[in-house]
């Protein structure tokens, strides 16, 4: 395998690993915050982890000066699509549905490909070529497969669901967003820089929000089991996710890395059964295999990138 191709397995390979811990957050770790302010539970989340890179990514503050309007603007736009907006929007989806049903986040996760995919090609130009555009479309047809099984969406499950699939909407153009901004900034940075400014853009808009919304009391309503929830996730899931989310982006197309985020929803469901027991019907696996293919097909084939 020439090096080139050696980079596009590692970075998909990256890609999808971080995926599947934001899968682990959302059935094991995210729910426990669920008596916290959402806006809080944001801010939170991102200031930590910020902070704690603050310990031993310090030097990349020197880089700021060094920043083109244009980059700094790239970095603003990502924190408040994938970093605020996002996050919030796909949290109060979770919130709304109690955690028991995920089929709203999990359809979130199978429209954000197609809105990533469509920005990259508008915003990055790049290419779609007809055997990318097969397996792309066998991954989502296979991702919905697998979260519905042959049976429609239900948005009949009571009144809040439908404002769920309304937040539901908006973080998944917020991440397939965030996608291509992440990838246009990252041809100048480093996955290390363009996370340190990612969450200290994003701290700062979430501490703006906080203080406004006035809700700086989740300090102290906390509980320490929340706390040791929030250090979890800060150290793991969360920043150590998109540490090495960006590491894989930097070699990879955007609308490759937005196919290999489908592993969110492959995840979600593969630890919902270890951790609550819920059994995959074999349409559900059949759909499991066809979606490793799409993934295995899409990243060790070359295609033109911007």
């Amino acid at each position: 395998m020439t090096k080139s191709g050696k980079a596009l397995v590692f970075g998909s390979l990256a890609v999808c690993i971080s995926a599947s811990l934001w899968g682990l957050d959302g059935i094991l770790l995210t729910p426990q915050l669920y008596n916290l302010n959402i806006v809080f539970v944001v801010f939170i989340l991102h200031a930590l982890p910020f902070l704690l890179m603050n310990f031993f990514l310090y030097r990349e503050y020197k880089l700021f000066g060094k920043l083109t309007s244009r980059e700094i603007i790239y970095l603003a736009l990502i924190a408040l699509t994938g970093g605020a907006l996002g996050t919030m929007a796909i949290v109060k989806a979770l919130f709304l549905v109690e955690f028991k049903d995920l089929s709203i986040v999990v359809l979130l996760q199978k429209l954000q490909p197609v809105f990533a995919i469509a920005l990259a090609a508008i915003l990055l130009r790049e290419k779609l070529n007809r055997n990318f555009v097969f397996w792309a479309s066998m991954a989502i047809i296979a991702g919905y497969f697998l979260t519905f099984g042959f049976n429609l969406p239900d948005f009949n499950t009571g009144s809040k669901t439908m404002i769920a699939a309304g937040y539901s909407m908006i973080a998944a153009f917020c991440f397939g967003a965030a996608t291509v901004l992440g990838k246009g900034v990252l041809h100048n940075l480093s996955f290390q820089a363009a996370t340190f400014y990612r969450y200290g853009f994003t701290s700062l808009i979430m501490l703006i929000l906080v203080v406004v919304t006035g809700n700086l009391s989740g300090f102290v309503l906390a509980t320490p089991f929340n706390w040791l929830i929030i250090v979890i996730i800060s150290l793991t899931v969360g920043s150590g996710a998109i540490f090495l989310y960006y590491f894989g982006l930097k070699k990879v197309t955007a609308m490759l890395a937005a196919i290999c985020e489908l592993c969110f929803p492959l995840s979600a469901i593969v630890f919902d059964y270890l951790f609550h027991g819920k059994v995959l019907s074999p349409v559900q696996w059949a759909s499991v295999g066809l979606m490793l293919l799409a993934i295995i097909r899409l990243s060790t084939q070359r295609r033109t990138a911007a």
